[in-house]
């Protein structure tokens, strides 16, 4: 098979138009790329960020682009290689209506943040959930609809594939005091939590068999990083959590109503899908120049390689955040010797390949947003000591079928250790008998918005099924650093 080159015609396209400049430019872009130090779009990426400033990779000790970058400095101050001036992407200048549910509890922020996503010159439709607060590029809790052709690394999210997953099993609710220790010890026992944390034992790993695994250099990079990490839940507000789910009558098929024990748990795509979107982030940036108030909304053409690296990659985090959950989910199950009667999930950090109402092909991003296409089921949990919703969907086309992901953050993590009383934390736990296993301030109830006034900013996009109260809740332990 011949080997991968970058040729000549696509260092031209950079701007470099000397012969004998490009030649040196592919020699040492094809020597990176035949000693596998970077991948070809990483390092065209670093060509086109040095023509446009080389300053940065000359100054740097060590560079592996240094040479080259003090070859166009010398050549610039000879008036031979001219800076070109690399297009920046103007915002559209008139902001474009999108619906805000619960707006007066929404942060000037994420308010901010959202309006400047939809003057993106690629924009199409746009909406913001009830529980939405800033973010980087797009807020948590935004939905922005761009051309198909086109997707956002950080409007998907650092966590790709954050995740929801409910096992609802044919014991009663109130298993949860009757057998609190064993149901502890199944928590202790099936969970990991932590940056770094692996497993070294696994229920299931056939997702590794899949080819996408070698189709790129990254993927190939973090294969074994992904396999140990499988079945971990990281840090930040990722849980797993034992509760008491009650179920409306005729709400879920082949669920009878009643009061049910049930293990819900939110993570999403680990280490493999952090160094996916950093990586690809950093591409995005350096490829498409946008203001800086806009700066970490740059996008990948999906008719590039990079484009297509990138959904192929976002794609398989996606599998490998459900094979996470399913893997604590069927080891818990198994040890309990016990099949759930029903499990639900759904991603919440995505992009998906949908049509407008109008049948206008587009790309949804949902950045800390619930599909709520008609009929489509889902999870928004509560706090640690709140209630969450299983929901449908009710295809609200305003809303581009989405919903809240949750309550909310009302505070950041520093304001929480600045101003949370630990005594009021403790209080709130034990009037609402919940078990707390690791946790810190900046995950206290008080830290979120009233999930109650979320849901009721949303009756016209989801419909409630069933409710869940948390009672046992397993999360990293304090002082790790959050990575939700």
């Amino acid at each position: 098979m011949e080997k991968e080159k970058i040729s000549n015609g696509e260092i031209s396209n950079l701007g470099v138009t000397d012969l004998e400049l490009i030649i040196t430019f592919s020699r040492v872009a094809n020597g990176l790329l035949k000693h596998n130090v970077m991948d070809k779009p990483q390092i065209l990426a670093n060509l086109e960020a040095l023509i446009d400033d080389p300053m940065p990779y000359a100054l740097k000790k060590g560079g592996k682009f240094k040479n080259l970058a003090e070859k166009v400095i010398e050549l610039r101050k000879e008036g031979k290689f001219v800076k070109q001036q690399r297009s920046v992407h103007e915002l559209k200048k008139e902001i474009a209506n999108f619906p805000v549910y619960g707006v007066e509890n929404i942060e000037p922020g994420a308010l901010a943040q959202m309006r400047t996503a939809i003057q993106l010159p690629i924009a199409v439709a746009g909406a913001l959930m009830p529980d939405a607060h800033h973010g980087y590029g797009l807020p948590i809790g935004g939905v922005l609809a761009t051309r198909a052709d086109t997707i956002i690394p950080y409007a998907v999210g650092v966590d790709i594939a954050c995740r929801m997953c409910l096992s609802i099993f044919d014991l009663p609710a109130d298993s949860i005091d009757a057998k609190q220790d064993d149901l502890k010890s199944l928590l202790l026992n099936n969970t990991h939590f932590g940056i770094g944390s692996e497993t070294k034992s696994h229920y299931d790993t056939t997702l590794f068999d899949r080819l996408e695994w070698s189709a790129t250099k990254q993927i190939r990079s973090l294969k074994n990083k992904a396999y140990k990490q499988l079945g971990t839940s990281g840090t930040g507000n990722h849980f797993v959590e034992w509760g008491e789910l009650n179920v409306s009558e005729g709400a879920l098929d082949g669920v009878p109503s009643g009061n049910y024990l049930a293990l819900l748990s939110h993570s999403g795509s680990r280490g493999f899908g952090g160094s996916i979107a950093a990586y690809y982030s950093e591409i995005a940036m350096k490829k498409t120049k946008l203001p800086q108030e806009a700066k970490h909304l740059a996008w990948l053409d999906m008719n590039s390689e990079e484009g297509q690296e990138y959904w192929i990659a976002m794609n398989l985090a996606g599998d490998y955040a459900s094979a996470n959950h399913h893997e604590i989910h069927n080891k818990i199950a198994k040890a309990m010797k016990l099949e759930p009667l029903m499990r639900i999930e759904n991603h919440h950090n995505f992009a998906w390949k949908e049509q407008l109402a109008d049948g206008t092909e587009v790309m949804v991003h949902r950045k800390g947003a619930t599909p709520a296409g008609e009929g489509v089921l889902g999870i928004i949990p509560g706090s640690m000591s709140t209630p969450g919703f299983v929901v449908r969907g009710k295809g609200n086309a305003e809303s581009i079928n989405s919903a809240s992901h949750g309550a909310g953050r009302l505070m950041s993590r520093s304001a929480a250790f600045k101003t949370i009383k630990r005594d009021l934390v403790a209080a709130e736990l034990l009037d609402k008998k919940i078990t707390l296993l690791g946790s810190d301030l900046d995950e206290a109830p008080m830290v979120y918005k009233n999930i109650h006034t979320v849901m009721a900013a949303q009756h016209d996009l989801v419909d409630v099924l069933a409710k869940f109260q948390p009672r046992i809740v397993r999360m990293a332990d304090p002082k790790e650093r959050p990575e939700d």
